[in-house]
This record gives C-alpha cells, sequence and structure tokens, in this order.
C-alpha cells in the first residue's frame, strides 16, 4: 500500500504524510520516492522502534502487544533506527490507540488493536533512542515538536516569539517505573508495564498554561487566567 501511495502522488503531485511505517520495505519505498522529487513525509512510532514480534511471544499474546501495523522482526526494527538516524523519517507520533480494559481482556485474534502511547512517547524516546545515542535531543525536538508542526503548518513546536506557549519540560535524570495504574488516562493496555525508563516530562503548559505538574510532592494547578498566550511571554530561555 506504501508502494501503491507513493506511486500515485508521483502521477498527481501534490504532498503525502505516510503514519506508522514499520516495515524496512516502506521506508526502501519512501526513500526512492524522495529521490524522484516526491514530497513525502513520513513516521513511526515509539513502540514499533523498541519492540518486536518476540514481545507478541514472550507476553504469551498479551492483547497489550496486539497493534497496527503489527510488531515485527528485529530486521524491521533496526531499519526504523537507521531511518530515525539519518532523517529517512521525519516524526515520531504516539498512535496513542486507548481501549477499555474489557475490550482488551479477550483472546488475542478478538481484541481490538492499539496501545496507550501517550503517556509512555516521551520516556521511551529518551530512555531507548536519546541516551543510547541513536539521537540527540536536537533531533528528538525536531521529531517530536519542530517537524510534525511544520508538516502539518502550523505555529508550534517552537520557543520562538510569537509562537504558541506549548511547552513541555523533561527531566532528563527522572527515573520512573511505568505503572498502567497510575496513568492519567483512564486505558491501560500498554505492553511496557514493569519498564523502568529515564527521562520523563515533569510539566507541560498549554497556551501558556500549566496543564500538568508530575513533579513529587507538587501539586498541579493552572497559571492565572491572565497569563499570556504566547511564547515570548510565558517561556522561558532553553525550556523544553
Amino acid at each position: 500500500m506504501v508502494a501503491r501511495d507513493l506511486r500515485l502522488l508521483e502521477l498527481t503531485g501534490g504532498r503525502l504524510h505516510l503514519a506508522h511505517l514499520s516495515a524496512r520495505a516502506s521506508l526502501d519505498e519512501v526513500r526512492r520516492a524522495r529521490a524522484k522529487g516526491a514530497k513525502v513525509t513520513c513516521e513511526a512510532t515509539p513502540h514499533h522502534l523498541v519492540l518486536t514480534e518476540e514481545a507478541v511471544v514472550e507476553s504469551r499474546y498479551d492483547s497489550a502487544t496486539k497493534m497496527n501495523p503489527p510488531l515485527r522482526g528485529e530486521d524491521d526494527r533496526l531499519a526504523l533506527l537507521h531511518a530515525i538516524e539519518d532523517g529517512t523519517v521525519d516524526v515520531i507520533a504516539t498512535d496513542h490507540a486507548p481501549h477499555h480494559a474489557d475490550e482488551k481482556l479477550v483472546e488475542f485474534d478478538d481484541a481490538p488493536f492499539g496501545i496507550v502511547g501517550l503517556e509512555t512517547a516521551v520516556a521511551l524516546v529518551m530512555d531507548r533512542l536519546v541516551r543510547p545515542g541513536h539521537i540527540d535531543l536536537s533531533r528528538m525536538v525536531e521529531l517530536m515538536a519542530l517537524n510534525p508542526a511544520r508538516i502539518l503548518r502550523l505555529n508550534k513546536g517552537t520557543l520562538a516569539v510569537g509562537a504558541d506557549a506549548d511547552i513541555t519540560v523533561i527531566d532528563p535524570e527522572a527515573i520512573r517505573t511505568v505503572e498502567p495504574d497510575r496513568f492519567e488516562s483512564r486505558s491501560r493496555n500498554t505492553p511496557f508495564s514493569g519498564w523502568k525508563l529515564r527521562g520523563w516530562p515533569v510539566m507541560t503548559f498549554v497556551a501558556g498554561r500549566l496543564a500538568h505538574d508530575a513533579r513529587e510532592g507538587v501539586a498541579a494547578h493552572a497559571a492565572p487566567r491572565t497569563a499570556g498566550r504566547r511564547a515570548g511571554k510565558n517561556a522561558r530561555p532553553g525550556a523544553r
């Protein structure tokens, strides 16, 4: 389907964004199309970058490991990592797909696809991509903020004066264990339960207002309504 869509793009022109690539062959098709001048961008998910089909077997077909596209082999996972490193992949997207526990508590074949991606995306990228040196922090910001905004043509993803003050503050040394029962989401379907990860978001600002505060002993609260909406008024230099 990736090859088909890229050939249609070549015939018709325009722009194409491919979501959730997971296979080496798909990445090869993207490179081929770009070499011919096609305007195509693509994304990968944290779970396809850190897990393989072995997770399904090791979990004894736990439905938390069922997603679409499915987890693939190690060769495909390494190809995705290389594509992250060389710039073929433009975006890391969460593919956040929460489901009620009862929906997932069925036979693997009958369970819906998807996992809770939003809760663990930043920590997985920090721990499994940044810390081992696959990418640096600047590349992470490109993949998770700058490029998504650029592709969607939104005035977001930067700390420039005049940009919306949508800011995530990350503690790169924070170590936490993934505990689904403590998720903000009402859903718990994650294959990462029990994983210990280093590098977590600790505060989130939306339009300059504090929306979430995960620091120990600090109660979450909203900033005053008089707070400005723009980064020039709210963002401290270097905050990400």
